[in-house]
């Protein structure tokens, strides 16, 4: 399967990735701020998906046309 970011740029397991947008997430009061570090994304059998953990939040789930390689 072919996981590409926002630029184009493949994306493996295990990768760090870079939030590019301000992103609300559903169910809490929390948001995900531009720049944000994601450290070992894992992907989804959905290409323009992947799981990851941020901060306090387990499991969420982000679109990667809203990331970057970083």
């Amino acid at each position: 399967m072919d996981v590409r970011d926002s630029n184009g740029t493949k994306l493996s397991e295990g990768d760090t990735v870079t939030v590019i947008k301000d992103l609300k997430v559903k169910g809490t009061s929390s948001t995900v701020k531009r720049g944000t570090v994601i450290k070992g994304i894992h992907l989804t059998d959905d290409p323009d998906l992947i799981e990851c953990r941020v901060e306090k939040i387990k499991g969420l789930v982000l679109r990667t046309e809203f990331l970057k390689k970083a």
